[in-house]
């Protein structure tokens, strides 16, 4: 097992008809009374979350921010540092999937930074958000982990780039979890979430072998409960239990607790980050679209792994490593997700060599669990998936 350090603050508040304790919670934050409240498209207007959420906040002075993308945008997000600068704003509740509260979280570190914020992004000079406004989470849709971690991705689609942030500040003082959320949702939401969980658990338990056989169980145990629920939820998003533990899960995926004493592969996401940067393609579906690929141009480094995998997850004997790719890219179909590039868009021709040129343009020499995944491999892996 390797040394690591774990740390999550956020307090999490899990189950039905639980937004009567908004105040309370937020009150131990802030002595202010003026609240910044964040949402995306304005579904929350209609699913009825928008008005339990304020009967939440009775006795607060309520200043609204809708319209967060869902690949939240720079250029939105810094109208809203403005008005939290402007304003005095004294906590942010962000009230919506990971998008909302990836933007959430840099509106909130954004607004305490003297610099310019984008610097952070492009990680120029060292520079870093190190401080944020105090801000807590609404989830309505599972999928990211997004609230009860200190991550968050960022667009800015006038240069086509899509970039990450990080740190201590980022993580929300709480998150409401109400699973009955799930039963307004959108299927295609759904499958995206179940995806993005499935995807999140795998990219820190399919590398090599370790010591850390708690860490293992746990991610199997994940990935085994998404493909047990996954076709119950899609059917019946008002089913309780499914949906309670989709939720769960998309929050045990990647709140800190797999990456712990073990190696971890983000190489899937960088590369998918490109796709959606570059074609606008749901982030869940660029994972889906090249894990499959990137298992087999990396095979040997995760063969050993890809069996285990193989044989706790889907149940199968011997040397089965290509056979559990199959499977993977198989249970991502059966939910109705698409799994090559041309299934989006017909603008592939120069989209590997645009990727492979991003790489060797931030240094990207050798990514991955073993530092060995190169630019020409990343090119070889979206050519595979397109």
């Amino acid at each position: 097992m390797e040394n690591f350090d774990y740390y999550n603050p956020t307090k999490v508040i899990f189950g039905k008809e639980t937004y009567n304790k908004l105040s309370e919670e937020i009150s131990k934050y802030t002595n202010g009374r003026k609240i910044l409240l964040t949402y995306g498209g304005g579904s929350i207007k209609k699913n009825g979350v928008y008005e339990r959420v304020l009967q939440g906040l009775d006795g607060y002075e309520i200043i609204e921010f809708g319209g967060i993308e869902p690949n939240p945008e720079y250029d939105t997000l810094m109208k809203a540092v403005s008005q939290v600068k402007s304003e005095n704003v004294d906590f942010v509740l962000a009230v919506g999937g990971g998008s909302v509260i990836d933007g959430t979280k840099f509106i909130v570190s954004a607004a305490k930074y003297e610099g310019d914020p984008w610097d952070v992004l492009i990680k120029k000079d060292n520079a870093s958000f190190t401080d944020a406004v105090p801000f807590g989470t609404v989830l309505t849709l599972p999928a990211t982990g997004s609230e009860m971690n200190s991550g968050a991705v960022i667009s800015r689609s006038d240069l086509k780039e899509k970039r990450t942030m990080g740190g201590p500040q980022g993580f929300p003082k709480f998150s409401f979890l109400d699973p009955t959320v799930v039963s307004t949702l959108p299927k295609r939401q759904i499958a995206n979430g179940i995806t993005d969980a499935y995807m999140h658990t795998l990219e820190q338990y399919l590398t090599y072998p370790t010591d850390n056989l708690l860490q293992e169980r746990i991610a199997e145990g994940i990935l085994s409960t998404l493909i047990e629920i996954a076709p119950k939820v899609l059917e019946d998003p008002s089913d309780y239990k499914a949906a309670s533990n989709l939720m769960w899960c998309a929050t045990m995926a990647l709140n800190g607790t797999l990456r712990a004493g073990v190696a971890y592969d983000w190489s899937t996401h960088m590369i998918g980050h490109e796709l959606t940067a570059l074609h606008g393609i749901d982030h869940a579906r660029t994972l889906a679209i090249i894990a499959p690929n990137l298992f087999k141009v990396k095979f040997e480094n995760k063969k050993d792994k890809l069996i285990q995998y193989g044989q706790r997850v889907f149940g199968l004997d011997g040397s089965c490593g290509e056979e559990a790719i199959l499977r993977t890219k198989t249970f991502f179909e059966s939910i109705g997700i698409e799994t090559s590039i041309s299934q989006y868009t017909s603008e592939t021709d120069n989209t590997a060599n645009i990727i492979k040129k991003r790489f060797e343009e931030r240094g990207w020499d050798g990514i991955g669990e073993r530092g060995d995944l190169t630019p020409d491999q990343a090119k070889e892996i979206v050519e595979m998936s397109i």
